[in-house]
């Protein structure tokens, strides 16, 4: 299917150019896909994430960010709210989640970082 190939690849494009740190957008990415259980997507992100500067010890730290110090509060709030949205059939993103976010993110990086 050329052309919704070629409409994934254009938002992976607007993604990765849409201003948030590079970084960041590796960490997310790989947790989704972890969350996903999808192992073509965890090795390519963390291929790439290694290849533009990551560290091994945080990519194998991101599944156990939460227990981890090795993360930043933004990126934190990132790995929440995107556990949140990857999982959102269960339990939805709640307000509080949302405001705690927001101390990290603007509204409009929030929705780049969904």
């Amino acid at each position: 299917a050329p052309q919704i190939m070629k409409a994934v690849s254009a938002l992976n494009k607007a993604v990765d150019e849409c201003g948030l740190e590079v970084s960041l957008l590796h960490l997310i990415k790989l947790r989704a896909s972890q969350i996903n259980g999808c192992s073509y997507c965890v090795e390519m992100h963390s291929r790439e994430a290694r290849r533009d500067g990551e560290t091994e010890t945080r990519l194998y730290l991101v599944a156990a960010w939460k227990e981890s110090p090795l993360f930043s509060e933004r990126e934190r709030a990132a790995f929440a709210w995107t556990e949140a949205v990857t999982l959102i059939a269960d339990n939805g993103v709640s307000d509080e989640l949302y405001a705690r976010t927001l101390e990290h993110f603007s509204e409009e990086e929030l929705v780049k970082l969904s």
